[in-house]
């Protein structure tokens, strides 16, 4: 069907651009005499297809307008969300809550959005008189009413009024500290009225917006990760810092920061609820002694933990109960000072009311939308944070994978940066409400290893997990071994397992500082059979492996106090992998033509020999040693452990 070719194109036109929705807002519409087709609850107008829209009978809908619904606000809202449900044909679909005020808009296409340049308007003192100044008398201008059935009688009511004063349909109507529809005949009418409202508007401004980024200083990884252990004991959660000249307008002046002390839209108390916490001292250790009473007091005064901090020194902060919600409380608060500062050109800012707070905060639409963004990923590993060395591709990468798919939000630490990329949005598209990122990192360089730390940090407030995997194999006998060689192997698999939990434990000791006493951090060593028995010809990687497990042992006995556990799995060969399999260069190949197996007269033969040296008949898999990790993560009564998974190849004494 054209139209609705056309409703889609518009929706993700104006839906992929944050400054004009943000957090799949706004929504859209086109109808004609017998259906409305309205975006539903749960889809976001940047990636809508046809499917994300409910489809509603008119006849239905029509007589709403002139119903008696319950006075008591409550059952009033129930009753109107059952007649739209009986209203929508396509069952399972809950329709936007404003379908009745797209549905009484004589225009076939409507189109609803929240931009920021509107919105500075909009949410301004000067409001009205603004809007007549800069538009002329004929606007349709709705005094900020609570959504529902009350904003869609009231904008119901202006429709009819203003129908009957200029005997003509308006295709704007503005909403106070809400946003605005516009609705025509055709999708290019619409986009045609639009750029002339954010034209006329841009040109009205006093001053232009702050532009331009901030680097986030280095002290965040002597805050963040403690004051994520404060808002977390009663769950782990999130936390992403943003910083720019924006940001830092409002950092820098305690006066502006009253200016987005209270929400503006209701779309920011979904998101961000309705009150935030400013710390204005630079100082690291006040920081965090005000923030742990800050917290306390914010929890026992509003009965739920803050969702944004601005702190002085470091930036804007979100605290999500996963990174997907990171991402929103930034963009949504970030546009909130956005909407202040344009304020500004039309009289200063006029946030919502109490009264208008507390409604938004416990209506059940609101929760809903609420319910719909938190989704969770319910692994065994939810909401940790998992940096894995050497995960662009191999066992890293297989472990990664696993955990990704176990709610972890997994950091690829790795030299290959191609691979680590691809990997990374490989890992994002297995995620749910989790995420990953790539951070190039050389983990024989303790600077590289602190920008590792400051990047994870940064983009999801701590680490509750360290995987140290990335190894080298160089084998050959004492005649065939370089001492260049040697050192290279023993810098990559020994050392580097130091330069690691030297820099990492210090972020892990500051959490656990901080934490409720159940929580505990964990540093895992990825070893091997060869830690655990000598290896011929290859004593080198051997040799760094034994010695891996020693200092495991011993930087667990260090950390114990400090609630780190510290321990090594130990894998098998992975037969099934590239290095074993590769039908041209695998090790199976080159031992049959190399004779190593005697009397194996095809690859099989040679396979067979080597799982023969395995009492479970199977080589070690990613999987496999992902269980082992869960395991080491899970359990609190174990340090200093070497786990094998070997399938009986190896057993300890």
């Amino acid at each position: 069907m054209k139209e609705i070719q056309e409703l889609i194109e518009i929706s993700q036109y104006y839906g992929r651009d944050n400054r004009f929705v943000i957090a799949g807002g706004g929504n859209t519409s086109y109808k004609n005499k017998e259906k409305i087709w309205v975006k539903a609850s749960g889809s976001a107008l940047a990636t809508i297809t046809e499917v994300g829209f409910a489809i509603l009978d008119r006849s239905k809908l029509n007589p709403m307008s002139e119903k008696v619904y319950s006075n008591d606000s409550v059952e009033r809202e129930d009753q109107v969300k059952n007649d739209l449900a009986e209203a929508t044909l396509t069952k399972g679909k809950r329709p936007s809550v404003e379908t009745s005020m797209h549905n009484v808009i004589d225009y076939p296409y409507v189109v609803h959005l929240h931009p920021t340049v509107v919105n500075g308007l909009l949410c301004s003192v000067n409001a009205e008189s603004e809007l007549k100044r800069l538009f002329g008398e004929k606007v349709l201008f709705v005094e900020y009413t609570d959504p529902g059935y009350v904003l869609f009688k009231k904008v119901d009511d202006k429709l009819k009024e203003f129908r009957l004063l200029y005997n003509d349909e308006p295709n704007v109507i503005w909403l106070q500290n809400h946003g605005i529809f516009v609705a025509a005949e055709s999708t290019n009418e619409i986009k045609s009225i639009y750029s002339d409202i954010f034209e006329k508007l841009e040109q009205s401004l006093n001053e232009l917006l702050p532009s331009g980024k901030i680097e986030i200083p280095k002290s965040v990884v002597d805050i963040l990760p403690a004051i994520r252990m404060m808002i977390s004991r009663n769950g782990l959660k999130t936390l992403r810092v943003r910083n720019n000249k924006l940001i830092q307008y409002f950092i820098d002046n305690e006066d502006n920061q009253k200016d987005i002390a209270k929400p503006f839209t209701p779309d920011a108390i979904v998101y961000c609820k309705s009150d935030y916490i400013f710390l204005n001292s630079k100082d690291t250790a006040r920081v965090l002694a005000e923030s742990e009473k800050e917290i306390h007091d914010f929890a026992s005064k509003y009965g739920y933990l803050p969702k944004v901090f601005l702190i002085k020194g470091v930036g804007l902060v979100a605290v999500g109960d996963n990174a997907g919600q990171c991402e929103i409380i930034l963009d949504v608060f970030e546009d909130a000072m956005k909407v202040a500062f344009i304020s500004k050109s039309f009289g200063g800012p006029h946030p919502m009311s109490s009264e208008q707070i507390d409604f938004i905060d416990t209506w059940e639409v609101e929760n809903y939308r609420r319910s719909v963004a938190a989704v969770n990923s319910a692994g065994r590993a939810d909401n940790k944070i998992i940096v894995i060395t050497g995960a662009a591709q191999g066992f890293g990468e297989g472990i990664g994978r696993c955990l990704i798919q176990e709610g972890a939000n997994i950091v690829i630490a790795d030299l290959n940066e191609e691979k680590g990329k691809m990997t990374a949005e490989y890992f994002v598209s297995l995620s749910k409400s989790n995420s990953s990122i790539f951070v190039k990192t050389d983990v024989s360089n303790t600077d590289s290893l602190e920008n590792l730390v400051y990047e994870t940090v940064c983009r999801f407030g701590g680490i509750d997990c360290f995987i140290s995997n990335a190894g080298v194999l160089r084998a050959g006998g004492l005649d065939d071994m370089t001492p260049e060689n040697f050192d290279f192997v023993t810098k990559i698999n020994y050392n580097a397992y130091f330069y690691c939990t030297k820099v990492v434990s210090r972020v892990m000791k500051l959490q656990t500082e901080f934490a409720d006493e159940n929580y505990y951090a964990d540093i895992i060593q990825v070893n091997s059979k060869s830690g655990l028995q000598g290896s011929k010809a290859n004593f080198a990687y051997a040799g760094g492996k034994f010695g891996g497990i020693g200092l495991t042992q011993s930087f667990a006995l260090e950390l114990a106090p400090y609630r780190i556990k510290v321990n090594s799995v130990c894998p098998g060969n992975y037969y099934e992998g590239p290095l074993w399999s590769d039908p041209e260069n695998g090790l199976f190949v080159q031992y049959l033509k190399a004779g190593k197996v005697p009397g194996a007269k095809t690859v099989e033969d040679v396979k067979s020999y080597y799982l023969s040296k395995v009492p479970m008949r199977k080589g070690c898999t990613p999987e496999d040693v992902t269980k082992g990790v869960l395991y080491l993560i899970e359990q609190n009564g174990e340090t200093g452990q070497a786990l094998p998974i070997t399938g009986g190849q190896i057993m300890l004494n």
